[in-house]
């Protein structure tokens, strides 16, 4: 008695799988029908065949492409040669999950930053507060500083520099400045850019930033009217009995790399404090 054979249209009601895909598969040489009419050029499949399609599916869950399944569907390949492809694949996709994880990680901490200047905007948080900066190692390099923001913030030598290096980086910007009272009175030409990296550095490429306790406030619009916002910070830690340390800190939460409005920009103005 001759098997069973279905016809296109019934193998895509039974494997769930569309009449394109399957022409498709005959083309590739993956999955052909096992009778094709003459006169009419239907086509046709046996239940064997029709096995086929679980195993396509599986291969292409795990990352294999048409033209790497064909040796695999053959079944004439060796078990050394499918192990050897296998081993190829774990490293193929072990390399694209490391990328991945990457870009996640870099869109998560940009919508993070999005989000927290959308709260500083929302509530006008702009008063002058005392934190406790978190301890981390950040990759730096230092460069002229000219007053020119963009330039500083959207900085090519720097992102050149993570290329060379290897790396990628995520979060905000933060420069570092010598002294508060230089750049308040924009006399400030030296500045230390900082930004966290995804990949692990070499200890010459990082420095240490934070552990200490500072004096904060977000600066809400343009960069060239934020020396009033070092001028609020100056006064309330006289009135309150600090004594502001001469290196500064601002941290760009959003900015050029985000919007063109300057008055949607939101910057923290960090001064590292002592009693």
């Amino acid at each position: 008695m001759a098997s069973e054979l279905y016809s296109i249209g019934k193998v895509e009601e039974i494997c769930k799988i569309t009449k394109k895909a399957l022409r498709y598969y005959d083309r590739m040489k993956i999955l052909s029908p096992d009778k094709v009419c003459n006169e009419n050029g239907y086509r046709y499949y046996s239940k064997e065949n029709l096995l086929t399609v679980p195993v396509i599916r599986y291969y292409k869950q795990s990352g294999f492409k048409l033209e790497e399944m064909k040796a695999f569907l053959e079944g004439t390949s060796t078990y050394e040669l499918v192990d050897k492809s296998f081993r190829k694949k774990i490293d193929e996709l072990e390399e694209l999950d490391r990328e991945i994880n990457l870009k996640i990680r870099s869109v998560k901490d940009w919508r993070n930053l999005i989000v927290e200047a959308e709260k500083v905007i929302e509530n006008n948080v702009c008063d002058v507060s005392v934190k406790y900066v978190d301890n981390r190692k950040l990759v730096f390099l230092d460069q002229d500083f000219k007053y020119d923001y963009m330039d500083s913030i959207i900085n090519i030598e720097f992102s050149n520099y993570i290329d060379n290096i290897k790396n990628a980086i995520t979060g905000p910007v933060i420069i570092s400045f010598p002294s508060y009272k230089d750049k308040m009175n924009r006399k400030c030409n030296k500045m230390k850019i900082m930004q966290q990296t995804i990949l692990k550095c070499k200890e010459e490429e990082t420095i240490e930033y934070g552990g200490w306790m500072a004096a904060s406030c977000y600066h809400i619009g343009a960069h060239e009217n934020i020396d009033q916002t070092y001028k609020k910070i100056e006064d309330w830690t006289k009135e309150h009995g600090y004594i502001c340390a001469g290196e500064c800190y601002e941290r760009y939460v959003t900015d050029y790399w985000t919007t063109k409005n300057t008055d949607k920009f939101v910057t923290e103005i960090i001064i590292k404090i002592n009693r």
